[in-house]
């Protein structure tokens, strides 16, 4: 992918805040993280197994089980800005690209995306969380 591809797919830099696709996830999940950022330890596979039936309650779970899991999955601390900034890290950046290809069905490019972070114990836990969460907003 060159450089001005990435740019305009990801950069949530310009504009308001509004007219930036992807950006109302992204506010949720950095608003997530910072709840759950003096939370006990979760375990990635034990929690996916303890969400609600509640379609409401099972996302607001996923949401915060996902990122304070996420750095098990990743392997090291995933840079998560706080909620409001314009600029994003790559790991927001990577977080959302396979959150949309979850939402559009493209296959290819969440395999690929998950494959290149992501171990494989921990591959399906993660998307389901995150599945869980993209089914739940109407932006991605």
């Amino acid at each position: 992918m060159t450089a001005a591809q990435r740019k305009v797919s990801f950069d949530h830099s310009e504009g308001p805040a509004s007219d930036q696709p992807g950006l109302s996830l992204l506010e949720h999940l950095r608003h997530a993280a910072r709840r759950g950022r003096c939370k006990t330890y979760v375990d990635l596979f034990g929690a996916c197994a303890a969400l609600s039936g509640n379609r409401q309650v099972a996302a607001q779970a996923a949401s915060e089980v996902l990122m304070r899991c996420l750095h098990q999955a990743l392997g090291q601390r995933p840079v998560i800005y706080r909620s409001g900034e314009r600029a994003t890290s790559f790991d927001e950046d990577w977080l959302m690209a396979l959150a949309r290809s979850l939402k559009s069905n493209d296959t290819a490019s969440a395999t690929f995306l998950l494959h290149s972070r992501v171990p494989r114990h921990a591959r399906r836990n993660l998307a389901f969380l995150l599945q869980t969460v993209v089914d739940a907003q109407e932006q991605v």
